[in-house]
Order: structure tokens, then C-alpha cells, then sequence
């Protein structure tokens, strides 16, 4: 695994698929991040999984 802490990543189309996984990862290695798909992204942020800062 590798530490995103302080890091902030953009990540189109985390609302599902492939962007969804990115932007779990991303959140558990620390990462503040950015949902572009904003309807999907906050179905994946409350989705139960551990997010980041």
C-alpha cells in the first residue's frame, strides 16, 4: 500500500466501476479527494467503506 496523506486526487467517474475502486484505494491510503460525478461519488461515499481526510 502507499501513503496519499495530505494528498489530494481527482477522480472522474467514482460513482461506479473502475472509478469507484480508485477512489476507495485512494481514500484508504489517506487521500482528500475530489468526485467529479457528484450523484455517484456520494452514493460511493456512503457506500461503508473507510474514507479518507
Amino acid at each position: 500500500m502507499f501513503d496519499l496523506t495530505g494528498k489530494t486526487a481527482l477522480v472522474t467517474g467514482a460513482g461506479s466501476g473502475l472509478g469507484r475502486a480508485i477512489a476507495q484505494r485512494f481514500a484508504a491510503a489517506g487521500a482528500r479527494e475530489i468526485d467529479v460525478d457528484e450523484a455517484g461519488g456520494c452514493e460511493t461515499a456512503d457506500g461503508g467503506w473507510s474514507a479518507g481526510k
